[in-house]
């Protein structure tokens, strides 16, 4: 431990993170357990939400209060769970995974949940699934393949209802968008041409929040 009272090597992020973790709503059991599982067993955990992303997607869901949701990129389930529990009696939430070999991870948790009733999952291509289902969303949550961001902006927003909300993860990509050594990157490209045809489109009113790797939260006008 230094004089200051910090740990060598624990970053002033961190702490900042551990101290908002103390002092907002818990995550709970099985969403610490999905958590922990997900660091264990798969690559790349750090694509699920985690604990202070789960609870502002969980306040956004009790404050908007749509009756049906569509999620893109349901990894390993914890966002799905979360917005869950915002949900109205009546809300049910489609999610959608295209990596078959998560399947069932993902319906482990989803089956340990007593939200499991409100949740249907879907396994396949997002922009396949979507049109089959023929639903009309008040609220999606985007955190897809990055590549195709752009193209699921333009195909999902059609199912969204007017003063329906979509909610796009990842839209600052650890902060990659405003580092020129990154143009070359086919993902970093997709979200900044992501975010440029948002900001142009008049139709939707914005609000970006730099919370973990960026939220963009999108109203739809008209």
């Amino acid at each position: 431990m230094s004089t200051s009272g910090q740990c060598i090597g624990y970053t002033g992020e961190e702490k900042l993170e551990e101290y908002i973790s103390a002092h907002i709503g818990p995550q709970g059991e099985l969403l610490e357990s999905i958590y922990r599982q997900t660091n264990l067993r798969l690559l790349n955990p750090r694509m699920a939400s985690g604990h202070i992303q789960g609870r502002l997607l969980r306040m956004l869901v009790t404050m908007i209060r749509p009756r049906t949701v569509l999620e893109v990129g349901t990894f390993t389930g914890y966002a799905t769970l979360c917005m869950a529990e915002g949900l109205p009696e009546e809300g049910v939430i489609h999610t959608v995974e295209i990596d078959d070999e998560l399947e069932d991870f993902i319906k482990e948790g989803f089956e340990r949940s007593p939200l499991r009733d409100r949740i249907r999952l879907h396994i396949g291509d997002a922009l396949k699934i979507v049109p089959q289902l023929g639903l009309t969303y008040d609220l999606i949550f985007l955190d897809g393949e990055k590549t195709q961001y752009p193209q699921y902006y333009t195909s999902l927003k059609e199912w969204l209802r007017p003063g329906g909300y979509m909610i796009a993860d990842n839209t600052l990509w650890d902060g990659h968008v405003i580092d020129s050594s990154y143009d070359r990157d086919p993902q970093t490209a997709a979200v900044k041409r992501f975010n440029d045809m948002v900001a142009a489109d008049t139709g939707v009113e914005v609000a970006m929040v730099p919370i973990r790797d960026g939220l963009t939260i999108i109203r739809k006008i008209n």
